[in-house]
């Protein structure tokens, strides 16, 4: 759901998170862009907190936080580092709460992000394609 949340062309999302609502799960969309990584963890934290996905329990904030650190070496492709090796990132990001699978039992609530955009050299034109996803139980 997260995958598909932020890969979802503007305005479109409307109807997946509809969706998403129906199937138990809470879900936002933001972007950010920045060459520094502390500022993409930030904005992904802060928004979680904003929109009420997490409280402020240190479980809640260690699941986020993983999820993101996943989606972003991920999307580094196992490189992390923005800004010190002169890349930069504009990026799209999604965070959906709930259980792990809406149809199975019940192992407690999961917390997903995936990071989606362009990174590069923080010139026009030398950027590629990025995903990342990152997934953990709360």
């Amino acid at each position: 759901m997260a995958v598909l949340l932020v890969m979802y062309p503007g305005g479109a999302e409307d109807s997946l998170c509809k969706q998403g609502q129906e199937c138990g799960y809470r879900l936002l969309r933001g972007k950010v862009g920045s060459m520094d990584s502390a500022k993409i963890f930030a904005a992904v934290e802060t928004a979680a907190k904003k929109e009420g996905l997490i409280d402020q329990r240190y479980r809640e904030e260690h699941a986020l936080y993983h999820s993101v650190l996943e989606a972003y070496s991920g999307m580094c492709r196992g490189q992390d580092g923005l800004g010190a090796i002169l890349r930069s990132a504009g990026l799209l990001f999604s965070i959906v709460r709930g259980k792990r699978l809406s149809d199975k039992g019940d192992d407690g609530e999961w917390i997903s992000v995936a990071l989606y955009g362009n990174m590069g050299a923080p010139i026009k034109g030398y950027e590629h394609e990025v995903l990342g996803l990152g997934m953990n139980p709360i």
